[in-house]
Formats: structure tokens, sequence, C-alpha cells
């Protein structure tokens, strides 16, 4: 098990193994899922929505076609 200390502002250091399995750099966005009392960190992809985003599946329906399509609505 890997393990890290909060400190008193509530910052931790990402260990170095989880920052290489997770090919994490400097400017990296990472995302969390909290299921019960586990937490599961991510990196955020450059490609794809962003996780908060609940629109962000509809993207596939962004492109030129479409917004002609849809422009006089």
């Amino acid at each position: 098990m890997i393990t890290s200390k909060l400190t008193s502002k509530a910052q931790t250091t990402i260990p170095q193994a989880i920052r290489a399995a997770l090919r994490l750099r400097e400017g990296d966005e990472i995302a969390y899922s909290i299921e019960g009392d586990k937490v599961t960190i991510r990196k955020v992809s450059a490609v794809g929505p962003p996780a908060e985003d609940p629109f962000g599946v509809f993207s596939e329906w962004d492109g030129e076609a479409d917004r002609k399509a849809y422009a006089d609505l």
C-alpha cells in the first residue's frame, strides 16, 4: 500500500509511484471519484469532456453539419 500524509492545509504530495503509474506531469489535471469510504484518483484525459460537464457526452453532435442543420431553431 502506498501512503502519504495530509498537511495542516489539507494538502498532500502524490507519491512518485502513483505519478509514474498515471504518467502525471506538472499542470496535469486529476479527477477524484468517491464511492463509500474509497476514493479513486485518475488523470483527466485531454481528449473527451471534462469530468464535471454533464453534457460533454453530446459533443459528438457538435459538428459543422449539425450546426448548419439546427441553426434556425
